[in-house]
């Protein structure tokens, strides 16, 4: 029991691999029949689902049975941002809307630039705090972009042709994308703040 939550934290890192793998070869490998992209996609979704869920699971384990790591305290937001990044890298590949690559750009901006402030902070002592709307940021980014896996898949998944419904799920999707996007920026600026004063007090 003490490691199943690391168990479900390389878990994660290993089929968030698979998602992206699956998506890119489904959007860019040629010469793959109908059936196979079909295929790729939904196993795509699957393994994305598994992986989101193992996200909650492992902290609430941890935190169930008293078995907090060291290991796992860094694995577990590595893990969290290389699920994103490679559902987002994934989709790309897969699709070419440009409605969607704003947004997805601004996402991995954000998350790449973070990750860099928090290695100058840490060389110099100084710890940045998560905020509340970060523990909800993971948990926004993760059903945008399933919901958006869901549109980019919609034939694979045999769901209604009607074009209205489809246009209406394209609308739904890209609305949650957005808001993990405005999500994620305001939280990175929250950890900008945070890292201008603590930094500015170590020169004062």
């Amino acid at each position: 029991m003490k490691q199943l939550p690391n168990i479900l934290t390389a878990l994660r890192l290993v089929l968030s691999l698979f998602v992206f793998f699956a998506l890119a070869a489904a959007g860019r490998v040629e010469g793959l029949g109908q059936d196979t992209l079909f295929v790729l996609e939904r196993w795509a979704f699957a393994a994305f689902v598994v992986a989101a869920v193992t996200d909650f699971f492992d902290g609430w384990l941890a935190r169930r049975y008293d078995v907090v790591s060291v290991a796992g305290a860094i694995l577990d937001p590595i893990a969290d941002k290389v699920l994103i990044c490679a559902a987002i890298l994934g989709l790309l590949a897969l699709t070419d809307s440009l409605a969607f690559l704003i947004p997805a750009g601004l996402i991995l901006f954000r998350e790449f630039a973070v990750s860099s402030l928090r290695e100058v902070a840490a060389g110099r002592n100084v710890k940045l705090p998560v905020t509340l709307l970060a523990k909800w940021k993971t948990t926004v980014q993760l059903v945008a972009l399933g919901a958006q896996m869901i549109v980019a898949s919609w034939t694979a998944f045999s769901l209604p042709a009607d074009e209205a419904a489809f246009r209406a799920a394209s609308l739904g999707a890209l609305a949650l994308v957005w808001l993990a996007c405005v999500v994620t920026l305001i939280t990175g600026a929250q950890y900008g703040a945070q890292a201008y004063r603590a930094l500015g007090a170590l020169r004062d």
